[in-house]
Formats: structure tokens, sequence, C-alpha cells
């Protein structure tokens, strides 16, 4: 029974990430995002992390894809020039960032130790899993921070009418 939740999760989560690519509607695109997040929250579910799929539902289904509409409202992307000249620039960053965060994503594969002692409560689980990250992942945490700062200013500089 297990493997056919994963098979269907697995499978919801693919399909949905391959039409917020496809999809050419941004609202489509992004209400697909969100059913991706909730296909991999219950992928956590499956994983026996309820605190990571309850933190992937809130944070990002919930908290992140509002901000994601909410620029997306701003930007107003149906209007023809939008950002009419930035595209040849935007091809050449984006397979650097690309590469820069499957760099990132290695390295944090490479410490992250699979699975957990044996008999060890949720609570113990969740005590490990705040100590890690305010301790040896205090300063990527901060960066997402100010990370998220900067692209609600920046989205709110763009959507700043000049009169």
């Amino acid at each position: 029974m297990e493997a056919l939740f994963f098979y269907l999760l697995g499978g919801t989560a693919l399909v949905a990430a391959v039409a917020v690519v496809a999809l050419r509607r941004v609202f489509y695109a992004a209400g697909a995002l969100i059913v991706c997040l909730c296909a991999v929250a219950g992928l956590y579910l499956l994983l026996e992390a309820p605190f990571i799929a309850a933190v992937q539902v809130i944070v990002y289904a919930g908290a992140i894809m509002v901000l994601f509409l909410f620029v997306i409202m701003l930007l107003d992307p149906f209007a023809a020039n939008v950002f009419p000249d930035k595209s040849r620039r935007l091809r050449l960053l984006a397979p650097l960032l690309m590469a820069l965060a499957l760099l990132a994503l290695y390295a944090m594969l490479r410490t992250y130790r699979l699975g957990g002692a044996p008999g060890v409560s949720a609570a113990s689980s969740l005590e490990r899993l705040a100590e890690t990250l305010f301790s040896e992942y205090l300063l990527p945490f901060e960066v997402t921070s100010v990370l998220i700062l900067v692209a609600i200013i920046g989205a709110v500089v763009l959507a700043k009418r000049r009169i």
C-alpha cells in the first residue's frame, strides 16, 4: 500500500512539475507548483517526517506561493512590455544559477545522514533538526531570509508606477 501511495504522489509531483514549466499562463503554472509542493509534502509523510511535511505545506505552498501570486499580480504579466530586453541576459544567467543551485544541493546531500537512530521519538528528531539548523546551517538560514527580503523589495520596486 505504501508503494502505491509513493508512486501516486511521486507521479503527481512529476506531472505538476512538468506542468509548471510547460504551461503558458502564469497563474496556472503557480497552481501547478502548489500541487507539486503538496505532493512532495505527502512524500515526506510517507517518510514519517510529519514536521517537514507540515512546514512544506505551510511555508512553501502557503506563504511563498502567496508571495509569488502577489508578485505576479503586481507585475501584470499580461502586459506586452513587462521585460522587453531582459530575456537575453536571463538566458545567459540561468545556466549559471542552475549550476550553483545543483552544487549547493550536492553539498547539502553529502553532509546529510539518511535515517535516524532506531527508537528515536519525533520530539528528539525535531530537536536534532532545530539544533542542526541553528548551529551548522545558521548562515544559509539567514542568507535565505535576506534573499527573500531582497526579492520582496525588488518586486515592489518593479511594480512601482512612475509618476
